[in-house]
């Protein structure tokens, strides 16, 4: 059937779907094919059919590939859904008249709580019945969780262990990693969220030293969305437990090895469903779950629903990255302001009275009860420094200061670059000069295990997939570039020294959207394997053929970059404005890197990038905080 946008004169079966206005105005309004024939097909259930019931059963349906789980009838209603837009424009209708219409329709359009193909709620927010379902029940099982009694604790022994583990001096005040580490002790659910190198890995490596100190036996499980996350997880829980001097029976007991949700889940193929859920909980009774902003609504719904009352929920993650790319922006929605720096008088008394320091509770903390105590923002920065060009840029853009991201990246030195946009041949200049220097290594590695290495210390990040500041350019003008070097070969499709990113899961090789490979010769004289990266052995060298669906990446977009951190980024901007860059794009992008980054753009394309913000259409934050 395909997404195209349909002809003016479109019905089905002699049943106009909207008004003349909006069939002018459809490209404008991004409603494609498959929006139509849903409007339609809801329009044709209802014995109430009307133009504004189908318009809004379209709205919704278009609303999903976009990120929103509902569409706001009282914010829509008397506005062009996409102003600025191609094509004659159109105007909703008036949000009273919307409503109306849509309450006549009671046979299609329900009321929360009623099994009808699209749920009316009492802010007006229009929602197709599962995702209705999915928000109801991940905000139902977060207050419950939020508001359960722990399994008991030794609060002495807790005590001596976050003073133990979170030494501090009080000299800046109360330590945040330790104040998350204490709420994830007294608490079933706990959300830590903070910015790259604020110390999430390290702080949730110590609160699971400190549960098992007090049940050795805890049954633990480490998961992130993707196999990238997971390995990155995997790699810097060993990396913190080198360095944190724990005692051997604890150190002992540390889960070292992390899996994807879906592979935690019991992923099922070609199925929504997973085989664990309410009805067979994870036996697990700590869960963490770290780079929690790529988790969609449906997978975190999903994940309450399969977890054990009396178990443990920790989510980590930036909450200012982007969001997941199916629907919902679920940390964003958990972690809105209500929940920062709001604790209880209880919470901050028990934690002042246990580690000597001097933590304020908050006016808003009593009001939203133990709610407000399950979410701690960690904001000291121990990777960029302060004074850093990358920390700089990095929280400019993330506060909407365009002028100041930009003179950190004009002032930064070889730590910020910024690049005005270059013509196609001098662009190819900069990327034969940055791909030949930077991909050099891997390409001379002696063995797989150095390639991988190698390659994951510089990326090319692009906003868009296509144009000619899109990832498919970026990635064939990389090839020509290293190919005019002598690095690499590539005469046909496969050739030695190829890096190739997975895109669609396959639960039999263990290989997982995001995951990268590096085409290199096989042991004792075979052709080419493509070879990938395993938890704690050598790299997995699989056949080319046998590999689900991948692509070229010496580029990637940031989306796909979410999980991977890099030394170096060299990110690229399109030349012209588009509703993907915004601010939460570039500062997922910019904090990728640990050492450089380099952005060629347009001042005014970047300066317009970082003053817009995501929005997404949920009602998660209403049903958790209130209106």
């Amino acid at each position: 059937m395909g997404t195209r946008a349909l002809p003016v004169n479109y019905d089905i079966a002699g049943d106009k779907l909207v008004a003349v206005a909006l069939l002018r105005g459809n490209a404008a309004a991004g409603i494609e094919a498959i929006d139509f024939y849903f409007g339609g097909f809801i329009n044709r259930l209802s014995g109430a059919p009307s133009e504004e019931l189908s318009l809004a059963a379209a709205l919704a349906s278009r609303g999903l590939r976009q990120g929103h789980t509902c569409i706001d009838i009282n914010a829509m209603g008397g506005s062009e859904p996409a102003p600025g837009g191609k094509g004659e424009p159109f105007v909703c209708p008036d949000s009273k008249k919307w409503l109306s219409a849509l309450r006549a329709a009671s046979d299609v359009v329900g009321t929360p709580g009623e099994f009808k193909p699209m749920i009316l709620d009492a802010g007006g927010r229009l929602y197709l019945h599962r995702y209705w379902q999915y928000e109801s029940r991940l905000a139902a099982a977060v207050k419950s969780k939020a508001a359960a009694t722990p399994p008991p604790i030794d609060v002495k022994r807790l005590g001596a262990g976050l003073n133990t583990l979170f030494p501090n001096d009080n000299a800046d005040g109360p330590d945040l990693q330790k104040v998350a580490a204490f709420a994830a002790s007294k608490r079933n659910f706990c959300v830590i969220s903070g910015g790259p190198g604020t110390g999430k890995t390290t702080t949730v490596m110590r609160i699971l030293a400190l549960l098992l100190e007090q049940s050795p036996g805890l049954r633990i499980a480490l998961t992130a969305p993707t196999g990238k996350a997971a390995a990155r997880l995997e790699e810097s829980v060993s990396g913190s437990l080198e360095k944190a001097g724990l005692p051997d029976a604890i150190a002992s007991a540390m889960p070292r090895e992390a899996h994807t949700l879906h592979t935690l889940l019991g992923a099922r193929p070609d199925s929504v469903r997973f085989r664990h859920n309410a009805g067979n909980p994870l036996p697990h009774d700590v869960i963490v779950v770290d780079e929690a902003s790529m988790v969609d609504l449906a997978i975190m719904s999903k994940l309450m629903d399969a977890i054990r009352p009396e178990a443990r929920l920790i989510l980590l993650g930036d909450k200012d990255q982007l969001a997941s790319v199916e629907a919902g922006c679920a940390l964003g929605d958990l972690f809105a302001e209500e929940a920062e720096d709001t604790f209880s008088d209880d919470f901050s008394a028990e934690y002042n009275r246990l580690t000597g320091e001097r933590l304020a509770s908050a006016p808003g903390g009593e009001k939203r009860g133990k709610l407000a105590d399950c979410f701690v923002l960690l904001r000291k920065v121990h990777r960029f420094g302060a004074g850093g060009a990358i920390g700089r840029l990095s929280r400019a853009v993330n506060a909407g200061d365009a002028g100041g991201a930009m003179a950190a990246l004009k002032s930064g030195g070889a730590e910020a670059r910024w690049t005005e946009a270059a013509g196609p041949d001098e662009l190819y200049g900069i990327i034969r000069d940055r791909a030949a220097a930077e991909y050099v290594g891997y390409l001379k590695a002696g063995d797989p295990a150095a390639a991988l290495e190698l390659f994951g210390r510089f990326r090319i990040l692009c906003a868009l997939r296509e144009g000619p500041f899109g990832v498919e350019t970026l990635n064939r003008l990389a090839e020509r570039a290293l190919a005019d070097a002598g690095l690499i070969s590539p005469d046909g499709r496969w050739y030695a020294g190829r890096p190739v990113m997975i895109t669609r899961n396959d639960y039999n090789l263990n290989l997982f959207n995001g995951d990268i490979g590096i085409a290199l010769p096989g042991a004792d004289g075979e052709g080419l394997r493509v070879f990938f990266a395993s938890s704690g052995g050598a790299p997995r060298a699989i056949l080319p053929a046998r590999l689900p669906a991948h692509e070229t990446a010496f580029a990637m977009t940031v989306h796909k970059s979410q999980g991977s951190e890099f030394d170096s980024v060299l990110m690229l901007l399109p030349a012209a404005d588009s509703k993907i860059l915004t601010r939460e794009l570039l500062y997922t992008g910019v904090t990728r890197c640990r050492r450089s980054v380099e952005i060629i753009g347009k001042e005014e394309i970047f300066a317009q990038a970082v003053k817009l913000r995501i929005a997404r259409s949920s009602g998660l934050r209403a049903a958790i905080w209130g209106e």
